[in-house]
């Protein structure tokens, strides 16, 4: 597998990962539904999800060559990463502005 796509698949599962846990009211994805989960159950699953990804690209450079170690500042760059991808998300089921039903009704 080329570099360049196996850094994008990366990326790619770093901003799903990121934003699952604010989609859904599962926990885990397949667990039993909360709703509304509980802020502290997202950020579990972000942290799980963070953890995931970190490990799917060592997987990944592992397969190329061998594997570098890494330092604090890698998984501070990292977690903030996974957190810059997870904004959408956040905003997405905390501040977005719902509309009242019957204000939406009347402008229709």
């Amino acid at each position: 597998m080329d570099i360049a796509l196996e850094v994008g698949l990366v990326l790619a599962v770093g901003l799903l990962l990121a934003n699952l846990p604010f989609v859904n009211e599962r926990l885990f994805v397949v667990g039993p539904r909360r709703n509304p989960k509980h802020l502290g159950w997202r950020l579990l699953e972000l942290l799980l999800g963070c953890g995931l990804c970190i490990g799917l690209g060592f997987a990944l450079e592992a397969g190329i060559g061998q594997r570098h170690a890494q330092g604090w500042a890698f998984y501070v760059a990292m977690g903030s990463l996974f957190l810059t991808f997870a904004f959408p998300g956040f905003v997405w089921r905390y501040l977005r502005r719902s509309r009242p039903a019957s204000r939406a009704a009347d402008e229709a």
